[in-house]
């Protein structure tokens, strides 16, 4: 059983895990008749409502499935995966013993499935994961099997649970580096220095990653003077650099060698003031598709903007894809308003990227 986070709605999350736990404990009551009560709750079929619809029923039960997994997938990272997310439960399937690659998740109440899905084809190490809705039913199938795996002496079901994802912390090697997650995109290596300010750092031990296209992740690898020194900057874990609160992992030199193989480093004169070649222009992903132009200029209130420097864009049937390209007054203007990032919109929170009036053109054109 594994449990991350507070959460604070849909009773079937809260209770999951204790029927879970019964069904491990007491297997034969779920695939025949029990000679006393069942612990599974198996209601009679409803009358099949309309996709997720909320009008007149319950809420849908919060799972999702994921495809794709690293064979060596722990809970740790399933909810690493989903950070900002309670993950209240991680069920790994498999087939014969064997890990299939796919988990089911549980998160703590509906609303959280919407976030969870924007993680689509994002990755986990080298492997980029699928994430699809699922139904109560297709978990307690899972859950079934994976009953009947350790009646039948799975060797995977011997393998103790997974560590919890801050015990893994505490308990993970210090080598020297540490991971940041989290960074505003503005953040330079000024910045990085300021945060560990009760250590010695330089800036040539500041590596500020980037995609393949040369924006930056949001992360950044920093090597401290010793592993010691490392370990005690994991006091600063989950403080706050600006507005962001910053997470932080212990590290290694490959584990940044492999980072730079994905995407590489900022150059220098993307490095901090100047983070990106100065365009004015942002990119916001994860909008409500029923958001227009004006509640985009509520958004960035703090701004001057018109409708007209507004971009919403759309897929070839017409529909709107949840992303929006929008022109500031100024870079300066742009880059201020990154502060934005991860702010919400309606029940959204929203991601702002530096983009340019090229990237803007090309999403059009896929697009009508």
């Amino acid at each position: 059983m594994f449990y991350r986070g507070k959460y604070v709605d849909s009773s079937d999350a809260r209770e999951m895990g204790l029927k879970r736990q019964r069904v491990m404990d007491h297997g034969s009551s779920y695939f025949g008749a029990p000679p006393g009560p069942s612990y599974m709750y198996n209601p009679p079929p409803p009358p099949a409502p309309p996709a997720y619809s909320y009008i007149g029923q319950p809420p849908p039960f919060p799972v999702v499935r994921l495809r794709g997994l690293p064979f060596d997938c722990t809970e740790a990272d399933i909810a690493e995966f989903f950070h900002n997310l309670d993950v209240i439960d991680v069920l790994f399937v498999h087939k014969g013993g064997k890990f299939t690659g796919e988990a089911f998740s549980v998160l703590g109440y509906p609303l959280q499935v919407d976030f969870a899905l924007q993680r689509n084809r994002q990755n986990i190490g080298r492997r980029y994961v699928e994430v699809f809705r699922s139904r109560k039913d297709e978990y307690y199938k899972a859950i079934a099997n994976e009953v009947s795996d350790a009646r039948g002496g799975s060797p995977r079901r011997a393998v103790p649970r997974a560590r919890s994802f801050d015990e893994g912390k505490d308990l993970a090697e210090h080598t020297g580096f540490l991971r940041m997650r989290g960074l505003p995109f503005s953040a330079s290596k000024e910045d990085i220095i300021d945060f560990f300010k009760d250590f010695v750092l330089s800036e040539e031990k500041i590596s500020i990653t980037a995609t393949s296209d040369g924006r930056p992740t949001g992360e950044a690898y920093v090597e401290f003077a010793s592993p010691e020194d490392s370990r005690a900057a994991m006091s600063r874990d989950r403080m706050t650099l600006g507005s962001r609160y910053i997470e932080l992992f212990p590290s290694s030199r490959e584990e940044l060698d492999e980072a730079i193989s994905r995407g590489g480093l900022l150059p220098k004169s993307a490095d901090g003031k100047d983070l990106t070649v100065p365009t004015g222009v942002l990119r916001m992903r994860g909008l409500p598709f029923s958001a227009g132009k004006d509640d985009i200029m509520e958004f960035f209130k703090d701004f001057v903007l018109s409708e007209d420097s507004i971009h919403v864009t759309f897929n070839f049937e017409g529909r709107p894809t949840g992303e929006a390209f929008v022109e500031f007054a100024s870079p300066e203007d742009a880059k201020a308003a990154l502060a934005k990032d991860r702010m919400t919109l309606g029940s959204r929170y929203i991601e702002l990227f530096p983009s340019s009036l090229e990237e803007l053109n090309e999403s059009a054109s896929r697009g009508r």
